[in-house]
């Protein structure tokens, strides 16, 4: 991961508090002495309301005057006591749809890091992934934090969540760009550095794919294909230097296992990867990893 020197911060509500982004963002910012940028993309017309014979009426502004109205919030927020000390700008455009114009934002200024923050939904406040974030996840040419937790004290716990097996043609290079991007980030916070891999049993997945009953020896097969599981492991590793007793190797469902494993570990980030796909076999794999985003509570980066 290249070193920081622009963080892009997304701000979808000028109007609405974005504590945990400018935390992450200035926490960064203070251990690189990288610029921060608050953007928002302006998608349709602000409104304003005005009471008329007791009656509250909303009505259209101008391109210009909606321009306006989202800069002021922006420079409102990069008043911020959260962001003292750091280099701020704060820049509002025109641009729809958002995750365009956030990606065409990240391109023109060179960013090395967007930040955006998910939102809760509904009565327990779940914290869900909107359209925005995850066409941020497909599209952005930059890694991608996304903001999923409250600022946590303590020092900070960074799980690099990799595939030496290469599940669904994932290239063997992303396993090296998310440990690379892994250990920056925990160097930078000046915390410690974890790795984690999920299999499932051999046994299971021939099981499934055959889809009759089929006679083998499950538990030779099995014990086989955790050998193997277990060398690859240790040569996506072999060059790092996390120690055994930071190695994770769970077997069980992904999503489950890893969402586990974080909150067992209180971890801070999850650093995962993500591949650009099309049609059906896009829709797949987001799923996938719609389920694993799902379960984690704490903040995500995404690298490519």
């Amino acid at each position: 991961m290249k070193k920081l020197r622009r963080v892009l911060v997304a701000i979808a509500d000028v109007h609405r508090g974005h504590g945990s982004e400018l935390r992450r963002a200035a926490a960064l910012a203070r251990a690189t002495g990288a610029h921060i940028e608050l953007f928002h993309a302006v998608t349709a017309p602000a409104t304003r309301s005005r009471r008329i014979a007791k009656r509250r009426i909303d009505h259209e502004l101008s391109p210009e005057e909606s321009l306006s109205v989202a800069q002021k919030g922006l420079e409102r927020i990069a008043r911020s006591k959260l962001l003292h000390g750091c280099r701020v700008q704060a820049v509002a455009e025109w641009g729809k749809p958002a995750h365009e114009a956030i990606v065409h934002r990240a391109i023109s200024t060179h960013a090395d890091l967007i930040i955006n923050g998910t939102r809760p939904r509904g009565r327990v406040g779940r914290l869900v992934l909107r359209h925005t974030d995850w066409e941020l996840i497909r599209h952005s040419p930059v890694p991608l934090l996304l903001v999923k937790s409250a600022h946590r004290a303590g020092k900070a716990v960074v799980l690099a969540a990799i595939d030496p097996l290469h599940a669904n043609a994932k290239p063997a290079r992303l396993d090296r760009r998310i440990l690379d991007a892994a250990g920056a980030m925990a160097a930078t916070l000046k915390g410690t550095l974890h790795a984690f891999h999920s299999y499932m049993p051999l046994s299971i997945s021939v099981a499934a794919g055959v889809g009759e009953p089929v006679v083998w020896d499950a538990s030779e097969l099995d014990a086989s294909h955790l050998q193997h599981v277990v060398r690859e492991f240790a040569r996506a590793l072999r060059t790092s230097a996390i120690p055994p007793s930071r190695r994770h190797l769970r077997m069980g469902d992904v999503a489950a296992e890893l969402a586990a494993c974080a909150r067992q570990l209180h971890a801070s980030m999850v650093v995962m990867g993500a591949v650009s796909r099309s049609g059906l076999e896009r829709l797949l794999i987001g799923n996938a990893a719609q389920r694993v985003l799902d379960e984690l509570k704490c903040d995500v980066l995404i690298v490519k």
